[in-house]
């Protein structure tokens, strides 16, 4: 307990800025999501500012983009800029071969409006394998809606099918104006950083003098803003971005939280693939009696599941891959699940797919967030989240409805041999996982993946 308290007086030494209770909320469906971000867009009356990994070229992406255009031709001096990843912004979904990138679209859409709006790709590296924009948060004038998903049909609900993630949104001009300015220094006027909009978009080899000086200043780039400490009534939250292994502010403060756990943790993940230094804090707090929730999809509910009578393509054994992993982790932790200590939740709900992140601390601290939890988030991707600390436990009901939500569609593991071994695979499954282990190619994935 003496060494949960140290990492928690690591946290309570952040800076903080001060949000109203009131004026935090949780949504608990992409429609609902996809929604108050329409209403968002057409309320605005000063700024729009999103960045996402993509705004897909499809019917709920036209819808959004659709909707920017209007908002800005109805009010010209409404400043709209949309950032996407650079590298995902310019081919089409994995698996969908002859489409074209999205920037076909924006390029597309600049045409038909006198009044445009910026859209620009942010190369966080000079191939998109080795680290995309993870970056979450749309801003609009004071309001901050902060969520895992980024702008297309399933992540919207568009069609039948989603894809479930976390949609909070809370509304504080200086945690409004914290997020925007981050923007502003990194990626405003940034050469690295050109423009979608235009048909001559330059190649990443083009950028690359710009693209390698451009990842120094995102290492070296943080949150800046006054400290603001909370009053009764209040919430402290502290915005935290992080690029790399080194010096990763977000990284730290995710470890501080999960050692500063006293009694019970509770964490999202799509993809089970823990950093090793995850999956060492967990195994401690296990050992100490501390009760850990794991909520992950279950490998149907994966983005690259393809069903047994279906095709069978590469990507497809990524699912596999991440079962097999949690399987070696079931069984290497089972007395937990016996004791009831480990709840490791399966999330699966008819053809849908599971894309959660985040951390419940106690019930006092939580983390919002767009970071997988995994090697690729935690030392190549471009990532951030808000660490919020509750003492007062304004935001507990609100939360434990949250969780409630997350939970409906969860099956509790009860023992590690219910989860599916490379036997029981596809036959197409069984020769692609046996190829990488012989390559030892599961190593270099893990890094990636």
């Amino acid at each position: 307990m003496q060494l949960a308290n140290y990492y928690r007086t690591l946290l309570q030494r952040l800076p903080t800025l001060a949000v109203n209770a009131d004026r935090v909320q949780v949504l608990h469906s992409a429609r609902a999501f996809k929604q108050r971000l329409l209403e968002l867009i057409a309320a605005a009356r000063t700024r729009i500012c999103i960045v996402a990994l993509y705004l897909q070229d499809d019917e709920a992406g036209r819808e959004v983009l659709t909707a920017l255009y209007e908002a800005k031709q109805a009010n010209p001096v409404l400043d709209v800029r949309l950032y996407v990843d650079f590298h995902r912004a310019q081919r089409g979904l994995i698996g969908h071969q002859g489409q074209g990138g999205n920037h076909l679209m924006y390029q597309e859409f600049a045409t038909r409006y006198p009044h445009p709006i910026a859209i620009h790709g942010v190369p966080v590296k000079g191939r998109e394998i080795l680290g995309v924009l993870h970056l979450k948060g749309f801003i609009f004038d004071d309001t901050l809606l902060y969520s895992g998903a980024s702008l297309n049909d399933i992540y919207l609900h568009q069609q039948d099918r989603y894809r479930f993630d976390r949609y909070h949104q809370l509304t504080c001009p200086q945690l409004a104006d914290t997020m925007a300015d981050y923007i502003d220094r990194l990626f405003a006027d940034n050469p690295a950083v050109p423009s979608l909009n235009n048909p001559e978009v330059p190649r990443a080899r083009q950028l690359r003098q710009q693209i390698r000086q451009f990842k120094q200043q995102m290492r070296r780039a943080h949150y800046q803003f006054e400290d603001l400490p909370r009053q009764p009534g209040q919430v402290a939250v502290t915005p935290l971005a992080g690029l790399g292994k080194l010096g990763n502010r977000l990284n730290r403060t995710i470890r501080h939280l999960l050692r500063g756990t006293r009694e019970k943790l509770f964490i999202c993940t799509p993809y089970f693939n823990l950093p090793k230094p995850l999956a060492k804090d967990i195994r401690g707090l296990l050992k100490k009696g501390i009760e850990v929730t794991l909520v992950i999809g279950d490998k149907t509910a994966n983005d690259f599941y393809i069903p047994p009578e279906e095709s069978f393509r590469t990507i497809g054994g990524l699912p596999y891959l991440y079962e097999t992993n949690l399987r070696r982790f079931a069984r290497a932790n089972q007395t937990f699940i016996y004791q009831g200590k480990l709840n490791i939740m399966l999330w699966r709900h008819e053809r849908n797919s599971y894309h959660l992140k985040g951390l419940f601390v106690d019930d006092d601290l939580a983390m919002i967030t767009g970071n997988n939890l995994n090697p690729r988030a935690w030392g190549l991707d471009l990532e951030n989240g808000l660490l919020l600390q509750d003492p007062e436990l304004l935001l507990h009901a609100r939360f434990e409805a949250e969780k409630a939500n997350i939970l409906e569609h969860c099956t509790r593991l009860k023992h590690f041999s219910e989860i599916e071994e490379l036997g029981d695979y596809p036959e197409p499954v069984q020769k692609l996982l046996k190829r990488v282990a012989r390559t030892r190619a599961n190593v270099l994935l893990k890094r990636l993946l």
